[in-house]
């Protein structure tokens, strides 16, 4: 099993866009897949088709009250995946982990225990560097960058590496850096070009060759209840998430033969 948590302190960069298509791709693709909502906003849980108002269990009973695995996630049959949805009370998990033992290793202990279920579980960050985000970080094998190419965006990478890097220096040694996604993508603006290619300069071998273009129908999608590559499978965007999937997976191969 392998945990991947996508991350980025700044929202808007497509995140959760990126989770959930990566992760219907993935599924698509016959590999058994677990979608992690750890956002308090739920954007994740709404975009697979589930109803926050009508949630059993969510990541708050798994976090909080230390509920097994297998007893809160959700199979979404028409998908092929399951999903740990999220909604407002992950807001009270926050607070609540404060005070508990081994808060930062609460994910982390519950995933091991459904480590046999799945090949791929994919996590959705929320927008800053809180419990929740350690709680992914210290879980997770490996961090899925997503970033917009503009003139912030290189700050808040560097300040998402510092706390990389200080997960792997204390508590997960093993973390590593999935790849960077390039998301909201416009050739046509210089300034996306100087930032891709600084990219590429600082971060030789981890930029995804494929790019997430602008897409009117992957930000129509969720409203549906549906992954984009689901609402309009021909669309740019869904083409875009296809070929990520395919990328991802050609580069889980070569770390294998890498590594065996």
């Amino acid at each position: 099993m392998k945990v991947i948590a996508v991350a980025n302190q700044k929202g808007g960069v497509g995140k959760t866009t990126t989770s959930v298509n990566l992760s219907a791709a993935l599924a698509a693709m016959d590999k058994r897949v677990l979608l992690i909502d750890l956002d308090p906003q739920g954007n994740a849980t709404v975009s697979v088709g589930l109803n926050k108002a009508e949630l059993g269990a969510t990541a708050f009973e798994l976090l909080v009250e230390q509920q097994p695995l297998s007893s809160v996630v959700t199979s979404i049959d028409t998908l092929r995946m399951d999903c740990l949805p999220a909604d407002g009370d992950l807001t009270a998990a926050e607070v609540a982990l404060l005070s508990a033992e081994d808060r930062e290793q609460r994910l982390k202990a519950a995933l091991d225990e459904g480590s046999a279920r799945y090949d791929f579980v994919i996590i959705d960050c929320p927008p800053s560097l809180n419990m929740l985000t350690l709680n992914a970080l210290v879980a997770a094998n490996s961090v899925l960058i997503t970033m917009q190419c503009e003139y912030f965006a290189l700050e808040g990478l560097s300040a998402l590496m510092e706390t990389i890097n200080t997960v792997r220096q204390t508590v997960n040694p093993a973390l590593h850096i999935e790849g960077i996604l390039r998301t909201l993508y416009d050739p046509r603006n210089a300034l996306t070009n100087e930032v891709s290619e600084q990219l590429h300069q600082h971060f030789e071998g981890l930029v995804y060759r494929t790019v997430i273009p602008r897409n009117v129908r992957l930000a129509e999608a969720p409203s549906h209840g549906v992954p984009g590559i689901v609402y309009d499978r021909l669309s740019r965007g869904s083409t875009a998430y296809m070929a990520l999937a395919g990328e991802f997976m050609r580069r889980q191969e070569q770390s294998q033969r890498g590594a065996s």
